[in-house]
């Protein structure tokens, strides 16, 4: 196989190889953390640290946003449910324990450890992000 018929395998197309979907959740989990980690910073910047874990949750809902047209559009080549209410139902429960996740982390690396609030994202962001794909690869997006 040639680096280009690679590199199009890994970005183009419908794929069920597991390995090329968790580097296509690596790339759009890239994309929310970019999107989630500035909008943090940008909000925590503008208005204060006293509101530190309301910038987080708003933050990490328009990551979440990223990750659920990611993963329709291009990661995930199989949709368990036929119900979109349904799916998009259980991808904001598995985004919600995602959030609950983020916050417990944020506050116990941020708050109580005392590091910076960017280092205890990314920590943390590393953290959910192994709870999120397993959780929506096996409860949405799973071989029939």
């Amino acid at each position: 196989m040639s680096v280009r018929e690679f590199i199009d395998k890994l970005l183009k197309g419908r794929s069920g190889d597991i390995r090329i979907q968790a580097f296509r959740y690596l790339v759009s989990g890239g994309t929310a953390f970019l999107v989630d980690a500035g909008l943090l910073a940008l909000l925590t910047e503008l208005f204060g640290r006293e509101h530190l874990l309301v910038w987080t949750a708003i933050a990490f809902c328009a990551g979440l946003l990223i990750t659920y047209l990611f993963s329709i559009l291009w990661v995930f080549d199989n949709r368990s449910l036929k119900s979109r209410t349904a799916e998009v139902t259980i991808f904001v429960g598995i985004g919600v324990i995602g959030l609950g996740l983020t916050e417990l982390l944020m506050w116990l690396f941020a708050d109580k450890a005392g590091l910076h609030y960017l280092l205890s994202k990314i920590i943390t962001t590393v953290l959910v992000f192994v709870w999120n794909f397993a959780a929506k690869k096996l409860l949405l997006f799973r071989s029939k």
